[in-house]
């Protein structure tokens, strides 16, 4: 076919794909991130408000935990989900400051806007902010003190840091009876590895905050139980503790199944058979002297029975992760057979009891040997409180895990952030062309988290942000927002201390996502999800969407 001068109209993307690209794109990117943004400031902090979530199963979620918000507010914007994943992977990582990292995220993107609207290449912004977090972590690695010699000990510096991470949480009020739970909490686990799964937390509606218990070993819900159980004894001193991954049930015949037999003694002796195979299963237990008998799989009502006549306790159906922790606690290990148990298959601690919380009956394992574990039994009003009381007691936990294995700490309340803004600012004057403006917008970028501590906490930000760059200004480094005299102070002073990896972490994430949303100039909507995968036509360019289907 002849076209003559007309250029051929070429389908690439399917009919309905929506495209969109250029410098436009990337402000309504940023503009996207800003509204999140906005979402969470008010929960920053202190004095910061809580969040009332209410999701499609009319489920309420009550909270000021970042990545909680984030992850309950069902985001849907494709540029926008790279803030809930910053949030994520810092809750990972960190375990704290969520919401800092999500609200440096969206000010450096709100930053760059103005730099967009004027004709900057994207790139040259992207630059600047590389070069600007690398200065900002080689000065907080600077400024962080190394607090492990001059402290009496570590246990001081741990209550200093999760003080501060309960800060802007809801158990506050009762912060000296949390933070000592919470370094407990991490004191009782192997300093190898300090494996945070194995701290057990296990929610009681119920009774006030300050009820909850520190259970130096593991507790967990008595488990589903047959006629005979009120019969066992439910206190031991020092008992033998036997794991079982067995069951110990009569289990009714399959449908249809057929026995031929020629005498009635044959056919009780088939009847027999199966009673004879779990009689000998509980008297081998029997004879490995247990006196606590835990089993993942169901015990029936015959050996409750058993146990109870043998002055045995018996759980079946302990879930997993409690079985794991109650293995790592009393020592032993689980045994698929009850043939052939030896005495070192067999645990041990120091009392075991079954006692009344609320309107449940707990199992606990106190004093044992090999307590490489701990559960902490959480009191509360409401089920949301719980909820939140645990969230902010694994942020807690989280933090003093970093400060135990990193030494390393600075202030919090601002500070840092000042005095980084500061440091950034004069390192701009120094440098020539558009990096100049951009580190310096960097720096900006910083003063939103002392900015918006004020303003959460209802101060006049305008004159403590003044205060606090004239502070900065005459060298003192730890200056930052001083709530009990809604001024400003000595933050390293009052120990108000924060670990140096959660701020390096959240400049580093911070910025990764704020340059992955520069990076990217062009979105591709695919309606369809059909064909997706036939023809796919790789994006030319930097930065581009998603592969293009062709037609």
């Amino acid at each position: 076919m002849n076209f003559g001068n007309r250029t051929p109209t070429i389908v690439v993307l399917k009919e309905g794909t929506d495209a969109s690209q250029g410098r436009g794109q990337i402000i309504s990117n940023i503009n996207a991130c800003i509204a999140i943004q906005e979402t969470l400031k008010p929960t920053l902090g202190p004095l910061g408000s809580d969040i009332l979530i209410v999701s499609s199963n009319q489920k309420t979620t009550i909270s000021n935990d970042g990545a909680t918000i984030l992850k309950l507010l069902d985001v849907v914007h494709p540029a926008a989900k790279t803030l809930v994943d910053i949030s994520r992977a810092q809750d990972a990582e960190v375990g704290d400051g969520t919401t800092s990292v999500t609200i440096l995220a969206g000010e450096l993107m709100k930053e760059a806007k103005p730099f967009l609207e004027e004709g900057i290449s994207s790139h040259i912004i992207m630059k600047g902010y590389r070069k600007a977090v690398a200065l900002a972590i080689e000065k907080i690695n600077e400024l962080a003190l190394d607090v492990s010699s001059e402290e009496q000990g570590n246990r001081e510096l741990l209550e200093r840091c999760a003080r501060t991470a309960m800060s802007s949480k809801l158990i506050y009020k009762n912060a000296d009876f949390f933070v000592k739970m919470c370094v407990d909490a991490v004191l009782s686990l192997d300093r190898d590895d300090l494996d945070d799964k194995l701290i057990g937390i296990k929610k009681i509606p119920g009774g006030a905050m300050e009820e909850s218990l520190f259970i130096d070993g593991v507790a967990f819900k008595k488990t589903f139980s047959y006629a005979g159980f009120e019969q066992q004894p439910k206190n031991f001193k020092n008992p033998k503790i036997l794991s079982l991954n067995v069951e110990l049930e009569l289990k009714a015949e399959k449908d249809n199944a057929e026995v031929r037999v020629e005498h009635v003694e044959d056919y009780q002796a088939i009847v027999d058979a199966e009673w004879q195979i779990i009689l000998d299963k509980l008297e081998q237990i029997e004879q490995t002297g247990a006196n606590i008998v835990l089993s993942k799989l169901p015990i029936g009502d015959l050996a409750t029975q058993y146990f109870a006549d043998r002055n045995i306790f018996c759980a079946g159906r302990v879930g997993a992760d409690d079985m794991g922790r109650v293995i790592k606690a009393v020592g032993g290990s689980i045994q698929s057979t009850t043939t052939d148990i030896k005495p070192e298959h067999l645990g041990t601690c120091a009392k075991f009891e079954e006692i009344q919380i609320g309107s449940e009956r707990y199992n606990l394992f106190k004093g044992c040997p090999q307590a490489k574990t701990c559960t902490l039994l959480l009191r509360g009003g409401a089920e949301q409180v719980i909820a939140e009381v645990e969230r902010s007691l694994h942020d807690a936990i989280m933090i003093v895990k970093r400060a135990l294995q990193n030494k390393f700490v600075v202030a919090g309340g601002g500070a840092i952030e000042m005095e980084i803004s500061k440091y950034l600012r004069d390192y701009s004057k120094s440098i020539a062309g558009k990096q100049q403006l951009i580190i310096s917008a960097f720096a900006k970028a910083l003063e939103v988290i002392p900015r918006q501590l004020c303003e959460n906490a209802g101060f006049d930000s305008i004159e403590i942000l003044n205060k606090l760059r004239l502070a900065h200004s005459k060298g003192e480094k730890w200056y930052g927002v001083d709530f009990e005299a809604e001024n400003i102070g000595d933050n390293f002073a009052k120990f108000v201390w924060e670990p140096a990896l959660v701020k390096i972490n959240a400049l580093n994430s911070a910025t990764e996502a704020t340059n992955l949303i520069l990076s990217v100039d062009e979105t591709i909507k695919n309606q369809e999800s059909q064909g997706a995968n036939a023809g796919m036509m790789p994006p030319q360019g930097r930065g581009r969407g998603m592969p293009m289907p062709m037609q």
